[in-house]
């Protein structure tokens, strides 16, 4: 067998990836008023000393009304930079590359925390953990006046005179996390939030140049790709998520449209989501098992002429291996499966037959890891059970 392409380096502009392992951006709901705590830095962290060739750091919202959750993480302000670099510079130091996810939620802000049952936040609530002034800033906003479902609060539709304030936050959040030591910078354009609201024939129903065709509503997502790109630096990569299908008149053809036109403005990686606009991310590909969604990764690099990455149930080594041994995406992204097991390149590399001396992860964990596996070779990993 070929050396893995799983473990094979990749050059991106300027940064160098050890393996094609990638960490996705999950939400941590764990920020006090924006800023970056312990449970941050220990959670990309165990990625980082996992193995993983790039740690994306959760969707970091780019103003306050576009938080979510109380518990979002921001860089909506000069203050967030220091705690987010912290966690840049740990990443690093442990092998990885660091990278940001930038959101803004849209008309799906405000809501209480998805254990806490993610409805919409009530006033008190939120009063409670911050203060009434704060309250009437978290304004819900969006392309359109359309809640969705119609039971949730009605948001506010962007005037044409905001839409360039709401895309400087984009740029300014961009510098800040050139600043905080990030390498690589995702634009989250995806699962329902703001950028998708403006993509979704669904969710904008503006009659001015940011609505109706596809072209005006592909405009708000590429002037924020222009406008990033111009504080992002130039040798390193840019990110673009998308729900490729949205079961709500957003699909593949409009993602690799859209790609083809991001690709010249400074989009490297398209990463290539689903759902989230009317439903939980369930798409047409058929059944939600194994790799789901690596049909869009397959769609979007062929046809779009762009790099995409693979995300969705993909749990098994071998599997993953497979998606790119057959051209299918260069990078794969694992979320809930790195939950389960942080240490999972490290695991797989084994899994594979790379890696003898654990070199993935740091010494303190090599050492012990090598002599264990040199000193007693019948020793079979708890992870190495057959999937069922």
């Amino acid at each position: 067998m070929d050396a893995p392409l799983l473990f094979t380096p990749l050059t991106l502009r300027g940064v160098t990836l050890k393996n094609r392992v990638v960490v996705a951006p999950m939400h941590q709901y764990a920020a006090e008023r924006g800023f970056a705590t312990d449970w941050h830095l220990m959670n990309a962290g165990r990625y980082a000393a996992g193995g993983a060739g790039l740690v994306i750091m959760e969707s970091t919202k780019v103003e306050r009304r576009g938080c979510g959750t109380l518990g979002d993480l921001g860089i909506w302000e000069d203050a967030h930079v220091p705690g987010l670099a912290r966690c840049a510079r740990f990443i690093r130091e442990h092998g990885a590359v660091p990278g940001l996810q930038l959101g803004h939620s849209g008309r799906k802000a405000r809501r209480f925390r998805p254990w806490e049952g993610g409805a919409p936040l009530t006033r008190e609530a939120a009063v409670a953990a911050l203060d009434p002034a704060s309250w009437e800033a978290w304004e819900l906003v969006a392309p359109s006046a359309l809640a969705a479902p119609e039971s949730d609060p009605l948001p506010r539709a962007l005037s044409r005179a905001e839409i360039p304030e709401v895309i400087e936050h984009w740029g300014q959040a961009a510098r800040r996390a050139r600043e905080a030591g990030f390498e690589v910078l995702e634009i989250h354009g995806a699962h329902g939030y703001l950028i998708h609201q403006f993509l979704s024939p669904f969710a904008n129903r503006r009659n001015d140049e940011y609505g109706g065709s596809l072209e005006n509503r592909m405009r708000f997502c590429l002037e924020i790709v222009e406008r990033v790109r111009a504080e992002w630096p130039e040798d390193k990569p840019l990110f673009l998520r998308l729900s490729v299908e949205d079961d709500s008149g957003w699909g593949p053809a409009e993602s690799v449209a859209l790609a083809q036109r991001a690709k010249p403005l400074g989009v490297d990686v398209i990463d290539c989501s689903s759902g989230g606009m009317s439903g939980a991310p369930v798409v047409s590909t058929g059944p939600v098992t194994y790799g789901y969604q690596v049909p869009y990764a397959e769609r979007l690099r062929r046809e779009a002429g762009i790099m995409s990455m693979a995300v969705g149930l993909i749990v098994h080594a071998d599997q993953a291996e497979a998606i790119l041994q057959e051209g299918r995406a260069d990078l794969i992204a694992l979320a809930r499966e790195l939950l389960y097991n942080p240490n999972w390149a490290m695991d797989a590399a084994q899994k594979l037959g790379v890696d003898p001396r654990f070199a993935l992860v740091p010494p303190a964990q090599a050492y012990w890891l090598e002599k264990r596996a040199r000193q007693v070779r019948e020793v079979v990993p708890s992870t190495y059970m057959a999937p069922r």
